[in-house]
């Protein structure tokens, strides 16, 4: 029996001295409101705020669009196609030197978590030209979707206000979500979306019941002052839902499993075209050679080409899939061309820089396969006219299931089709085709859930410095020794006192010979007391003495391995929803290494990013900033080496 516990932290001394408040706080600090107020006051602010840009964001596409794809090409002259093919050229042009100046348009929205976890700041100046640069990029018919900058600029909204108020950490991620809520619920005009689509991809589970009405409140004031701004009509319109017979529901399992392919399809899509843009794909090894400002013309043109021949593939697309929910004249040839073509012209231009989100696009593929697959089912199988709906209302379905299956929120998806149909009898459907779609996707391609949700939402997310360095990052340099070891042959009641003592959850439970035979908990031990209650009384004091660690602990663990990268053990952990790993030899003895903590490793990632901020520092001359040359400032992290690198 050995307990190895590291000492207790020293409580810093700040000299009685207090971090200057800033001047938001200050006024709050006098008016003394409640804590609860002022979230609420704050997301009624985000709401606002978010609304107004996003109503803007929308009305400056509008004048984009009119100018580059209708008056320009007006000047140029009727019948001239090549002009068709300059207008994204053009564009792609603009957002290069926009990418040039800026050198970059800052984080996306998994950086801004990151921010809103940390004490990164965010610029206004980049955020603002980041929308700019969509703006110009969907003017100008880049394949993408208004949707991911709209949330983008609700996010940056409530980091923005959560650093200028000083917030706590927990409530900057809180008025993150508020404002990437806002933002959706104001480009669709689904506030109910919105606030599923903040509570499912933004907070996950980190959410409390008290986040609900923060996030709600944000989103009905967004969505009430777009409403104002651009009228009470949704994103597009959509016809009204038949239910034709009960018997349709197979039908619709069927366009879930064909949505679940063109999701992977899709996202894949987008990862090599960002990688063959960065010239990462052994064939295409000169692309990166070509300077950054000029990826977006080359998507551009690449973009303006293909419009030449499919028109509908420029700009967000919402006029071809109303037409489709319509029922218009979309031949089977022409559907399936235009899914294959605006998958892969969406992947060009986020792969070369332009700026947009995948929402709309994602949308425009499901009507595509929806309306396919729904002229194609009376010509396959044997079913009378009238007995199956029409095509568009399984567009409708397949725009939810691919969504839900790309971006990984089903429940986001669902709740949008039915805001957008604003009819029940959908609900039905859309659930098995949603479920089976995302269920098929997870299953076939699994993927760590939170950074390829939001990069399949379209977020530009860009890499957190923490999860890069750990992807570097071997078990043996996260694992720590700090853990108490059990004898399997100890009284259970002996056990309770050490874990006690300790102040331990758990530990584990190892032989004579040191080897690891089982973990037990403070949960097993309440259960092992709880049985004896359950006896007689002459039979208590003998069950206690005789039942020992060995009786009760659990034996089937996973393990990590010294040499294995941190991310494949962390996979391990999160498939069974484990918070520590025992490690081992990899030579079958068991022989007890450390132990691997989910809390060590984010503490870790957190130091990396620190120790990378404060080198250059570190690294200066004493007489230049006097300071003394005191060795107790040198950092000793286990990842030293590899963020160096």
């Amino acid at each position: 029996m050995s307990a190895r516990l590291s000492p207790d932290p020293v409580p810093l001394d700040l000299g009685g001295v207090s971090p200057p408040a800033a001047p938001l706080t200050s006024i709050l600090n006098r008016l003394q409101p409640s804590p609860e107020t002022v979230v609420l006051l704050l997301a009624v602010a985000i709401g606002s705020g978010t609304g107004l840009a996003v109503v803007l964001f929308h009305y400056l596409i509008e004048i984009g669009h009119h100018l580059m794809l209708e008056d320009l090409m007006g000047l140029i002259g009727p019948g001239q196609a090549w002009a068709l093919a300059l207008i994204p050229s053009l564009g792609g042009l603009i957002v290069g030197l926009m990418r040039w100046h800026w050198r970059d348009f800052g984080p996306g929205l998994s950086s801004l978590i990151g921010l809103a976890q940390g004490s990164g700041k965010v610029s206004p100046l980049k955020a603002t030209a980041k929308a700019g640069a969509a703006v110009v990029s969907l003017g100008s018919g880049a394949s993408l979707g208004p949707e991911g900058p709209s949330v983008e600029i609700g996010a940056n909204i409530g980091v923005f206000l959560g650093q200028a108020l000083q917030v706590s950490q927990e409530r900057r991620r809180l008025l993150l979500g508020a404002g990437a809520a806002a933002g959706l619920a104001a480009g669709f005009n689904a506030p109910i979306a919105g606030v599923f689509f903040a509570l499912e991809v933004v907070l996950g589970t980190t959410f409390a019941t008290s986040a609900v009405s923060v996030v709600l409140l944000a989103a009905v004031v967004s969505a009430l002052i777009a409403q104002i701004g651009q009228g009470g009509q949704p994103a597009f319109t959509l016809p009204s839902y038949e239910v034709r017979s009960p018997f349709e529901l197979p039908l619709y399992l069927g366009l879930g499993l064909f949505a679940s392919l063109v999701a992977i399809a899709y996202t894949q899509a987008i990862r090599l075209a960002q990688q063959g843009f960065e010239g990462q794909i052994p064939c295409l090894p000169w692309m990166a050679k070509i300077p950054m400002p000029l990826r977006p013309l080359l998507g551009g043109v690449c973009v303006g080409l293909v419009a030449l021949q499919f028109p509908q593939v420029l700009g967000i697309g919402y006029e071809t899939v109303e037409a489709m929910l319509r029922d218009a004249q979309f031949s089977i040839p022409l559907l399936v061309a235009l899914l294959i073509v605006k998958l892969l012209m969406t992947a060009v231009s986020l792969g070369s820089g332009l700026v947009g989100g995948l929402f709309a696009p994602a949308m425009f593929l499901g009507a595509s396969l929806g309306a396919a697959y729904g002229k194609i089912i009376p010509l396959v199988l044997p079913i009378a006219p009238g007995m199956i709906a029409a095509p568009p209302a399984y567009a409708m379905v397949g725009m939810a299931a691919v969504l839900a299956a790309s971006a990984r929120a089903p429940l986001t998806a669902i709740l949008l089709l039915f805001e957008l149909t604003r009819d029940y009898r959908i609900i039905l459907p859309l659930m098995a085709a949603v479920g089976l779609s995302v269920w098929l996707v997870e299953r076939l391609k699994p993927i760590a859930r939170n950074a390829e949700t939001l990069q399949s939402a379209g977020l530009n997310v860009q890499a957190d410095q923490g999860q890069e360095i750990l992807r570097h990052l071997s078990v043996g340099q996260a694992m720590q020794q700090n853990f108490l070891t059990l004898l399997d042959s100890l009284p259970i009641i002996q056990a309770g006192m050490e874990l006690t003592h300790h102040q331990f959850p758990s530990a584990l439970v190892v032989d004579e010979a040191n080897q690891l035979v089982g973990i037990v908990t403070l949960q097993d031990i309440h259960k092992a007391i709880a049985a004896w209650e359950t006896n007689p009384a002459s039979s208590q004091m003998a069950a206690s003495r005789a039942q020992t660690l060995a009786d009760i602990a659990t034996s089937d663990l996973l393990y990590a391995y010294k040499d294995e990268p941190v991310s494949e053990a962390l996979a391990r952990m999160a498939a069974r929803g484990l918070r520590q790993l025992p490690v081992v030899d990899r030579n079958g003895s068991q022989r007890l290494l450390g132990v691997l903590d989910q809390d060590r490793i984010n503490l870790i990632g957190k130091l990396a990013v620190m120790e990378r901020s404060l080198t250059p520092y570190l690294q200066q001359d004493p007489a230049e900033d006097g300071t003394s040359d005191n060795p107790d400032i040198a950092l000793n992290l286990p990842i030293k080496e590899q963020s160096a690198a």
